[in-house]
């Protein structure tokens, strides 16, 4: 019995080994460590052009709608053509997913569920607990969060002011990888994220239009 858990935990320091490093600053300086926060602080309505890449190649084009509630934590967002045709349409929030329309191929199972994690990832603050604050081996300020029901989320800012968010599982391996635009007005200028999945890919996203959306409905009902 004794081997066996020596076995496990053994695996367990493996699985979690994947998860970069948190470095404690020496002296005053980790009283200056502050966790970047990128999020909105109001209701916001974003519009993005989003290209979807695998293999290095562009696949596909299309517009986002994304309606962000930070204080009700809840998401609704739309994906349409360049022309308008909208082909999926979704919400969630501590109620749960609802689906409203979507069409080929993005009603293919736990679409809707990936993608709404995703755009929660990108725009609202990490839920959970905080457990770490520090630096990354590179120099960038980090905070980590815990997630439940589990997985770990990080969100770091370079010295070139960029920021990223990064999710990993619980056994720390990298699944999401969110790059922020650098040091301007809006950070989701351009946003690029990176899946680790059984097929990669990368969705690049350029804001068309942001603006506060204190009395607008959800883009789905």
């Amino acid at each position: 019995m004794k081997g066996l858990l020596l076995l496990i935990g053994s695996l367990l320091l493996v699985s979690c080994a994947a998860l970069p490093q948190v470095l404690q600053p020496a002296g005053p300086a980790v009283k200056t460590i502050r966790c970047p926060s990128p999020f909105f602080a109001e209701k916001t309505r974003l519009i993005h052009a989003i290209e979807v890449r695998t293999l290095g190649e562009m696949k596909t084009v299309m517009i986002g709608v994304t309606l962000t509630d930070p204080f009700a934590r809840t998401l609704s967002c739309a994906l349409m053509s360049a022309e308008g045709m909208s082909f999926f349409e979704a919400a969630s929030g501590p109620s749960g997913l609802s689906v409203s329309r979507a069409l080929p191929p993005f009603d293919a199972p736990d679409f809707a569920r990936n993608m709404m994690d995703d755009i929660e990832l990108i725009f609202l603050a990490p839920p959970g607990a905080l457990t770490q604050k520090g630096v990354l081996a590179e120099g960038d300020q980090v905070c980590r969060w815990h997630k439940e029901p589990g997985g770990w989320i990080d969100v770091s800012e370079g010295r070139d002011g960029r920021m990223k968010i990064c999710r990993y599982s619980e056994g720390g391996s990298l699944k999401r990888s969110v790059m922020l635009a650098p040091k301007t007005a809006n950070p989701y200028s351009v946003i690029e994220l990176q899946a680790s999945e059984l097929f990669n890919y990368t969705l690049i996203m350029t804001l068309i239009e942001s603006e506060a959306a204190k009395d607008e409905p959800q883009l789905t009902k």
